[in-house]
């Protein structure tokens, strides 16, 4: 008993190996892959310039040196200079390159002072989403019985109503604010994470080494963590690659309505929409915005697409 519980264990072990092994073989597949490697380069481009944007931002607030929210940013977002509003993109100058608004402010600078935003939203929304889904998931899968019942019905009662909907019902009442927006969005995008944890841990509860380690009585924490989350989570990974970008465009939406930051905080969707009224002549007013959320969701959709393909052994590396 004692020998066949061992191989079970070392079953268990090797199988978390070779899972560690595919994750770290997934840049070795990234650069056989031109595409992949597109989708990386936007993915990383998009990350690094948010985070050491969003820091220098924060610092701004911290320090009140306003200048260190746009040290790096080729011209101040907030300058208005109405002698050069709606100019035409020119590669004269950097802060030119994609033209200006109606207020004479750079295009191009307001474009990456927003991108933080909506890179903190998707990371909060996603993760928590994650986090959710997995206590939920996991307790209606593992324990079943009449817990299950309550929370797949909730799960469903969510899944039933479209979460752009239920965030606008949410956020409006905490007046619409960006807080308020990323509290709607986690609020309502837990279901689909939950349903991705409870079919999992349905699959993985019966295996020989989940229950080796009933028997061996591991500790709730680490059986919970290490035989049902971690066997879990591949999958779960690859469409969380693919929801970040849905995140970002669901948001994007949102600010395109006119939900989330207020003026003059600048917000890619925001400033799609803004552009609307200058179309057709002052085209890239909506265009460079409404672009670079589609860019970088493609991004995403790619880097998720192909973690997919790995851990379904659909290639080879």
């Amino acid at each position: 008993m004692i020998n066949e519980t061992n191989k079970i264990k070392n079953d268990s072990e090797s199988k978390l190996i070779r899972k560690r092994r595919d994750r770290s073989n997934f840049l070795k597949l990234m650069s056989k892959d031109k595409t992949a490697i597109i989708g990386m380069v936007i993915v990383v481009a998009f990350l690094g310039w948010s985070a050491i944007q969003g820091l220098l931002e924060y610092l701004s607030g911290y320090t009140g040196y306003s200048y260190l929210s746009y040290i790096l940013l080729p011209s101040n977002p907030f300058h208005t200079v109405l002698a050069d509003r709606l100019l035409a993109p020119s590669s004269k100058t950097v802060w030119m390159w994609f033209g200006t608004n109606f207020e004479g402010e750079s295009i191009f600078s307001r474009m990456l002072y927003a991108m933080p935003r909506d890179a903190l939203v998707s990371v909060i929304v996603v993760f928590s989403a994650i986090a959710i889904g997995a206590i939920l998931g996991i307790a209606a899968a593992y324990r079943g019985g009449w817990l299950e019942t309550i929370i797949m019905r909730l799960t469903d009662s969510f899944l039933a109503i479209p979460a752009l909907i239920l965030v606008i019902a949410i956020s409006i009442p905490l007046r619409a604010t960006y807080s308020g927006v990323i509290l709607g969005l986690s609020i309502v995008w837990w279901p689909t994470y939950t349903r991705f944890f409870r079919g999992q841990v349905l699959r993985v509860k019966n295996m020989d080494y989940v229950q080796a380690a009933k028997i061996n009585n591991v500790k709730p924490r680490n059986f919970f963590i290490k035989y049902l989350f971690l066997n879990s989570i591949d999958p779960i990974i690859a469409y969380a690659a693919l929801d970040f970008g849905n995140v970002i465009l669901t948001y994007s939406t949102l600010a395109f309505l006119g939900i989330g930051l207020s003026v003059p905080i600048p917000e890619l969707g925001a400033m799609a929409s803004n552009g609307l009224q200058f179309l057709p002549a002052d085209w890239w007013y909506s265009f460079f915005p409404g672009i670079s959320i589609l860019i970088i969701v493609i991004g995403f959709v790619l880097v998720g697409d192909r973690y997919q393909d790995l851990i379904n052994n659909r290639i080879d590396y």
